[in-house]
């Protein structure tokens, strides 16, 4: 397992696996996801999008943008030729421990609520839902905001 920033030749597969991943949300939000609808080149070009490799291809990937007091993910995707196999948990705590490193104290993100596996894999992690609000973008949908900690003592 090996992680690496996308590079823009990545974009096409960034896509293609981002849209894979997300394919069974589409009928139960009646609607393309939000990570679906994204446009990555520039995401890509500002170190935003991660990947994860396994013997040789794409796997996964992270997209998470840096702020002045947290980390915030944005997307997590695990291609479904690989899940079930612990990527996703595995991007997670890569994550984390990039967040330690850039000595943050806080990942957060925000999912719909209609995706009660994601949230509940989240919860089992160690995330805890801090709110629930509209989505200003998509009348109807509720997104959930949940937040972890981050342990800097890890650090030492």
């Amino acid at each position: 397992m090996e992680f690496r920033e996308a590079k823009p030749a990545d974009l096409a597969a960034v896509v293609e696996l981002t849209t894979t991943a997300y394919a069974p949300y589409t009928a139960l939000l009646n609607g393309l996801p939000i990570p679906v609808t994204e446009d990555y080149a520039p995401r890509i070009a500002r170190g935003e999008v991660w990947l994860l490799e396994s013997d040789g291809e794409i796997a996964g990937l992270m997209v998470f943008e840096r702020d002045a007091d947290h980390v915030m993910i944005f997307s997590v995707a695990v291609s479904p030729a690989h899940q079930g196999k612990g990527f996703g948990i595995a991007l997670l705590r890569w994550l984390e421990e990039r967040t330690r490193e850039m000595g943050l104290p806080e990942v957060r993100l925000y999912t719909n609520a209609r995706m009660e596996r994601n949230i509940a894999l989240y919860l089992a992690y160690g995330f805890q839902e801090t709110g629930r609000r509209p989505n200003p973008y998509r009348p109807g949908w509720i997104l959930v905001d949940m937040a972890k900690r981050v342990d800097a003592a890890a650090l030492a």
